[in-house]
């Protein structure tokens, strides 16, 4: 494992001050990126494009301009995020030789503040997966024990930071693709309320639900990172309004009102994370905060919403991938017709092709009232359920997953992959924002606490988080 990163902001301080600099630390990231390739983090590197940025932010602090609160940071990007100086693949053997027109949203706010992308990480293909191994490339591995995954979709993210290849990396969390592998890897894993974080330039999965994952060492430095990033964009008209100073994280535990999910804490819950989770309960009561059992009738059904939900969407955004436009064609079809069935048994994985049909099924005529419009009402009985607790409750808690890392391989039945999510889905199908912070080891694997606040409470939720990663160090 290379060397722990400084804080965000003390990397930028040094930079700023000459004390190192940027071409130092995309050097320092690029050396780690190699020597850990093993891993299977990366699927491609920005070296060129990363050096002359650095030349660039460089030059300009001896010339005394002023740079920006990132100057100098190497940052890692999921490859479902177009970026400038490689192809965005998301994964997936349809998109290879795609190179991004423009970038996304997310990825200027962040160059413009002198951050430096140096990679592209690994994922499920389209973010279709909890565990990378549906990545139609490689699968990468935890970086606490190469027997098992890292968790996804953003498992190249988590690993990548966990590995110290740079102090920060974005993800997308569309059901806990952000959260789940923080929790397996064991860093900060961060998923913004609905629509903070532009989504334009980020390959869709499902478009009610797809936020901006943040993965880093410390509740602090995703704070920063989401303080650059957060806020309207005109070319996500889905984006709202954001709070002022995320990295404002002072506050008080005492008085606090937390409630611990009763209906995450019984049966199927793992033995070895429910231990750490009542310890850190332990310890937030201790800090003077009251904490407190609290049922939501309706979240066992949430797990099926989403996977009726979910696929619908992806079945509707996967469509614009038919061989014609961009991405994989097949040069060998005759017709038109044949050209779109080859592209796509090529190009899609059986990951994408199971969702595609799922999602084609339900919204089908004489299947749409039975399944996609009975779900869509759950999902509202589930955001009023939320609404209602939190009227009694400042926050949620619970584990962010039912058990540690499981084996490479464990899990070939697509149905006990899913239910890898059940812990995570219901704050996406509400839009509340969520974040799982390392609540300590079990035989040397990482245990997530998840926490959650009403929406648009991220400034609060991300001090609290602070806190409490405090008190848990």
């Amino acid at each position: 494992m290379a060397d722990q990163w400084l804080p965000i902001a003390d990397l930028v301080t040094a930079v700023q001050a000459k004390k190192t600099t940027a071409a130092d630390l995309v050097e320092r990231s690029l050396a780690a990126l190699a020597a850990q390739q093993d891993y299977q983090a990366i699927i491609v590197t920005l070296a060129d494009r990363a050096r002359e940025r650095a030349r660039q932010i460089d030059a300009e602090i001896a010339n005394g301009k002023k740079v920006g609160r990132l100057a100098g940071v190497p940052f890692i990007a999921k490859d479902n995020f177009l970026v400038f100086g490689a192809e965005t693949t998301a994964a997936s053997n349809i998109l290879k030789g795609f190179s991004a027109p423009y970038q996304a949203t997310v990825i200027e706010r962040l160059e413009a503040e002198g951050a430096i992308c140096v990679a592209k990480a690994n994922l499920d293909a389209f973010g279709h997966g909890a565990s990378t191994e549906n990545s139609d490339f490689f699968t990468t591995k935890n970086p606490h024990d190469t027997t098992r995954v890292p968790g996804g979709s953003s498992g190249g993210s988590a690993t990548a930071v966990v590995l110290n290849m740079a102090p920060f990396a974005l993800g997308t969390d569309t059901g806990g693709s952000s959260r789940q592998p923080a929790s397996f890897s064991g860093c900060v894993g961060y998923k913004p309320t609905y629509g903070l974080m532009s989504r334009s330039g980020i390959v869709a999965m499902a478009s009610s639900t797809d936020t901006v994952g943040t993965l880093a060492r410390s509740v602090s430095d995703a704070a920063l990172v989401i303080d650059v990033m957060a806020g309207p964009d005109a070319w996500d008209a889905t984006t709202i309004e954001r709070q002022e100073n995320y990295q404002d994280l002072s506050t008080d535990l005492k008085g606090k009102k937390i409630g611990i999910i009763k209906e995450w804490m019984g049966e199927g819950l793992a033995d070895n994370v429910k231990e750490r989770i009542e310890a850190a309960v332990a310890k937030l009561q201790a800090a003077g905060a009251t904490v407190t059992e609290v049922s939501l009738p309706s979240l066992p059904l949430a797990l099926a919403v989403y996977y009726i939900l979910v696929p619908a969407e992806i079945s509707s955004n996967l469509s614009r991938y038919d061989g014609q436009r961009y991405g994989y064609s097949d040069a060998s079809a005759k017709d038109l017709e044949a050209s779109y069935r080859k592209s796509r048994e090529v190009g899609f994985g059986k990951e994408a092709k199971r969702r595609i049909m799922i999602g084609t099924y339900v919204l089908s005529s004489g299947y749409y009232d039975a399944y996609y419009k009975k779900a869509q009402t759950v999902r509202t009985k589930l955001i009023n359920e939320f609404n209602a607790a939190f009227k009694d409750y400042d926050f949620l808690l619970g584990p962010v997953a039912p058990t540690t890392a499981f084996a490479l391989g464990a899990h070939k039945d697509p149905l006990q992959m899913y239910l890898c999510d059940v812990m995570t889905v219901a704050a996406s199908m509400v839009g509340c924002p969520a974040i799982s912070i390392p609540a300590g080891t079990s035989e040397k694997l990482p245990v997530g606490l998840q926490l959650m606040a009403p929406q648009r409470a991220d400034k609060e939720l991300l001090a609290l988080a602070h806190q409490t990663e405090e008190l848990l160090v």
